[in-house]
């Protein structure tokens, strides 16, 4: 089967989960009603490698399927790891199809033992060197994020100490990132999934940013996360909007595809491109079914709640 006709076949695939496979191109279509498949989304949503594995010969050709869907974005929490090679053809073809890098993991990430909550010289120093690098593969990828996880807390440290001692590593990450605009993004991780990491809340994320203060550190805010860990989403997202430079999808429970839990994400779409948002929303969850068919049941859930 060739592209074009994978496109017409998420148009049946669609119509057939009952979500207006046969919709009219947005600048026709019902107020409310998906748009065709193909049509661009309204925001940049970025799939990730392996969402759209059955209907691709390798990696490469996922984002060139993607792009034929509509998305607009791509992101890879392990770019780092990939090879110069691969990541010069990746950012070539990004750039032909005309399609934002949205981010991927910055700094190597210890989930047992406390780094950057500790304050010590080592751990910045290691951090630092990560940065370095992961400038290096923004250059050829034409990334303007990389994700940071601080890690988790340390017990013995006050809680102030550990927040005082991030915010020191992000200011030295910053002289960095300043010179190539690479934007570090610090993601809050829910407890029922990573217990123990240091930031989970919103506020706490955005206390950190203010002390911080610079442009080149901003929070990651991952819609999956905040709703196991504080709820009230709109609330909080308004309340952290001007230091929120990405988001992340995920429904919850489950972590798969919108439409899967009990987030209103057609809601929550609406409120953020309200709001002016014009950068990468990141697809950080699992297909809820297998196969061709549940890739395609994935495009269709984003048609659905990018419907508003």
């Amino acid at each position: 089967m060739n592209r074009r006709d994978f496109v017409l076949t998420t148009s049946a695939a669609a119509g057939a989960l009952g979500l207006g496979g046969a919709a009219l191109a947005r600048d026709a279509r019902p107020a409310g009603a998906p748009a065709r498949a193909g049509t661009k989304f309204r925001m940049h949503y970025a799939p990730h490698f392996g969402m759209f594995a059955n209907h691709a010969k390798d990696d490469l050709d996922q984002v060139r399927f993607a792009a034929d869907q509509g998305f607009t974005a791509w992101e890879d929490n392990g770019m780092r790891g990939r090879g110069r090679e691969f990541q010069e053809k990746f950012g070539r073809l990004m750039a032909e199809l005309g399609m934002t890098m949205g981010v991927f993991v910055g700094a190597d990430i210890d989930w047992t033992n406390p780094t950057l909550t500790t304050g010590r010289k080592e751990h910045y120093d290691r951090f630092v060197a990560n940065l370095r690098d992961s400038v290096e593969v923004a250059k050829r990828v034409n990334a303007k994020w990389c994700t940071i996880v601080p890690g988790v807390e340390a017990r013995s440290i006050p809680f102030g100490i550990q927040t005082a001692n991030v915010i020191e590593a992000f200011k030295r990450g910053c002289e960095v990132c300043e010179a190539s605009g690479l934007v570090m993004v610090l993601e809050p991780l829910n407890w029922r999934d990573h217990a123990g990491q240091f930031v989970r809340f919103s506020d706490h994320a955005y206390t950190i940013m203010k002390g911080v203060n610079h442009p080149c550190a901003k929070i990651l805010f991952d819609i999956y996360h905040q709703q196991a860990s504080e709820g009230n989403l709109i609330q909080n997202i308004d309340r952290c909007w001007d230091q929120i430079a990405y988001f992340q999808i995920g429904d919850n429970p489950g972590r798969a595809e919108p439409g899967t839990g009990e987030i209103n994400y057609r809601n929550v779409f609406a409120h953020i491109h309200r709001r002016g948002f014009k950068g990468v929303l990141g697809m950080e969850h699992g297909n809820s079914r297998g196969g061709a068919e549940g890739e395609l049941k994935v495009i269709a859930a984003y048609r659905e709640a990018d419907s508003f």
